[in-house]
């Protein structure tokens, strides 16, 4: 099948450092290719790939130096997708709900992996506008706020098998891993650790947004105890060791998460997880098999001293069974088939009519049917 990949631009796919939606795109698209899949990248110009890159500007729009604004980027982006549709049998897009507009004539050929939570305001009215376009969502909790519209599957992300590797043994520290933010609840991972006298390793960025956050309370609870390290934000070959060397991630979030890839990423290495039971969580993580679920710190501090009765190695064949790239990519695969399929079987008049050939010379032939 031919399939476009529409990435977002504030990162580079894969992603150097954070970055979980451009992370998801590389490991789909990569997969995909490796099927046989004639697929094209729309993504930042410093993005890795095997499939055919599309570069929409150089570099990731985050480490852009200067005045950037992303929708206009964006735009241009999809206005590129909008005229090359016809080369296409799917576009996959990952931006949301930015190319609503700019591809309802294509919506038939198009699917939107929603990648982020759905209970914000005017979410509903929007999403009831353009309730025809074929969506799939991360996690069922995912849907829950959302009005009826044309759900295609959930599918929950997946990792290569061979990313991350396992540690059968693992170490003495609790980790948390990802944004320090107040809906990631990193002061409730330090007074865990704390309390269970056990030392606290922390590896996160600290966005624009949140700085007066981590200034204002994590900062001083990170200087204040000891015990817990501060390693900052890191990339792919840092996370094999920080999490795979971890006698548990602790996940203590306070909002309702649409997935959680970092949960999946500790599997993979075979460390438990202790995360509060909150939005995609129960979905993810089977309680007493992969981790436990808790709904408080003092819960949590119980379930530190159950660690030793989660096997590794079963933590680790949970992860290939269920959350590997290769299932997701063949999830995705038969989504594309029916998408594929129903636009084939789909009256004339209703699909996009084919662009017209004028001979005016090998380039401009070469141009149009590229």
């Amino acid at each position: 099948m031919r399939i476009a990949q529409v990435a977002p631009l504030i990162e580079s796919v894969p992603p150097r450092r954070y970055g979980g939606t451009e992370r998801i795109v590389s490991y789909l698209t990569e997969e995909l290719v490796r099927a046989g899949h004639e697929v094209t990248l729309f993504a930042s110009g410093d993005s890795l790939t095997s499939a055919a890159l599309e570069a929409m500007c150089d570099t990731g729009l985050r480490l852009t130096s200067g005045p950037v604004d992303p929708v206009l980027y964006h735009l241009l982006m999809l206005e590129e997708v909008r005229k090359r549709a016809e080369d296409f049998d799917v576009i996959h897009a990952h931006v949301d709900l930015l190319h609503y507009p700019v591809l309802r004539a294509h919506r038939g050929q198009c699917l939107t992996t929603l990648h982020g939570r759905l209970d914000l305001p005017a979410a509903h009215r929007l999403y009831s506008n353009f309730a025809d376009y074929p969506l799939i969502s991360i996690s069922d909790h995912q849907r829950t706020p959302m009005p009826p519209v044309n759900w295609a599957a959930t599918i929950h992300h997946g990792l290569p098998k061979d990313l991350l590797p396992f540690n059968p043994k693992g170490g003495d520290y609790l980790a948390f891993l990802g944004r320090i933010s107040p809906e990631k609840r990193p002061d409730r991972a330090i007074a865990i650790a704390a309390r269970a006298g056990m030392p606290l390793k922390i590896a996160a960025k600290v966005d624009r947004a949140d700085q007066a956050y981590w200034e204002d309370m994590i900062r001083p609870m990170v200087e204040a105890n000891p015990n817990v390290e501060f390693i900052g934000e890191i990339d792919e070959r840092q996370k094999a060791t920080f999490l795979g060397n971890a006698a548990a991630l602790l996940f203590p979030i306070d909002w309702p998460e649409p997935f959680g890839l970092v949960m999946i990423e500790a599997m993979s290495c075979g460390t438990p997880v202790i995360a509060f039971s909150r939005g995609s969580v129960p979905e993810v993580l089977e309680d007493g098999v992969t981790g436990y679920l808790v709904d408080s710190v003092e819960e949590a501090l119980e379930r530190v001293g159950d660690l030793s009765r989660l096997d590794r190695s079963t933590i680790r064949r949970t992860f290939e069974r269920r959350f590997s790239a290769e299932r997701m990519a063949k999830d995705y695969e038969a989504v594309y088939q029916r998408l594929a399929g129903t636009r084939e079987t789909a009256p004339a008049l209703l699909r996009s009519p084919k662009p017209e050939l004028r001979l005016v010379g090998t380039d401009a032939v070469h141009d149009a049917i590229r």
